[in-house]
């Protein structure tokens, strides 16, 4: 089997092994591919394996042998799926692989809005402590998260895992999902509209879908309590950037905590780099060493699934 890695550098930029992949056929790997070398690179292949190498219908129509694609992550939304699977094409991709990863990131993102570690560390260095008249000081607020209440937009692995966390420290914690409430955990109250303007935080672990392009936009927005924190580790197109900047400007919001935006690499005039009280890293939360570990094995395992006739993780 012929198989082409079409961008491959992000999960293993040289720490971990392909081995799992090679043994299963013929292996290509290219760290990157440009739009317009997908077809190419991709052409007489049975399995493609892609991260976020788009492959829409027309690129899939024009491979006659494509028999599998595997996406190298969760969210599958840059694979036309209707169009594989009418061409009985199977696409598989890695759920639950990077769950403590990106619950440990959204609460990173929160710390650093509410104690600010990393600006009192410069601060330091630049000699404002050894120049201080008392034993401390401060600069900007610390915020105390027992007792406040965290909002979590989308209830599976990573959102549970989440509230397992935000229970932790003392939150309360309430769940904006379509799951009945008699099957929330113990501590875990389903929300609604009016709840959302009780929350203090709110973090956004919902899949992109077509329902949920931009649903942090001005409306929503203005539903939310004034001063709340806002957590994005999902996608970055759930958030109308424009819009959450205005109510950064404004004060609406507290905060803006991102791992992800809407374009990646984003370009250099994004408002959500010039925006005040904004803490963004690079779609870094699911890129620990050992979830990569575990997305290289679970990406095998769906290979080797479906060369055996039983595959796994199919997405429809």
């Amino acid at each position: 089997m012929k198989i082409c890695v079409l961008d491959g550098y992000t999960l293993a930029p040289g720490d971990i092994s392909w081995d799992p992949i090679r043994e299963l056929g013929d292996v290509t790997i290219y760290d990157r591919s440009a739009s317009d070398e997908i077809l190419e690179r991709s052409r007489g292949c049975q399995a493609l394996l892609t991260n976020k190498t788009p492959l829409d219908g027309e690129t899939i129509r024009n491979l006659p042998g494509l028999k599998y694609i595997g996406v190298l992550a969760t969210g599958y939304n840059l694979v036309d799926v209707e169009t594989a699977d009418k061409l009985g094409i199977i696409v598989s991709n890695i759920p639950a692989y990077s769950t403590d990863s990106v619950a440990q990131m959204a609460f990173a993102l929160l710390l650093a809005a509410t104690n600010n570690v990393e600006s009192y560390t410069r601060l330091n260095r630049e000699g404002k402590w050894t120049a201080c008249e008392d034993f401390c000081y401060t600069v900007s607020p610390i915020m105390e998260l027992a007792g406040k209440r965290m909002g979590i937009v989308g209830f599976g692995n990573i959102g549970q895992k989440v509230a397992q966390i935000a229970l932790v420290f003392g939150m309360n914690v309430t769940a904006f999902t379509s799951k009945d409430a008699s099957s929330l955990p113990q501590g875990v109250s389903k929300g609604d509209d009016a709840a959302l303007g009780e929350c203090d935080v709110v973090s956004l672990h919902c899949p992109l879908a077509e329902d949920t392009y931009h649903l942090v936009n001005r409306e929503w927005l203005a539903k939310l309590k004034p001063g709340a924190i806002l957590i994005n580790t999902a996608r970055g197109q759930l958030v109308d950037e424009e819009a959450v900047c205005e109510a950064l400007r404004s004060g609406r919001l507290r905060a803006l905590c991102t791992d992800v935006l809407s374009q990646e690499p984003p370009s250099p005039d994004n408002p959500v780099l010039k925006a005040p009280n904004v803490y963004v890293t690079p779609h870094i939360g699911w890129a620990s060493l050992e979830a990569r570990r575990r997305l290289m094995d679970i990406a095998a395992e769906n290979l080797k699934a479906f060369v055996e006739g039983h595959p796994r993780n199919v997405v429809k």
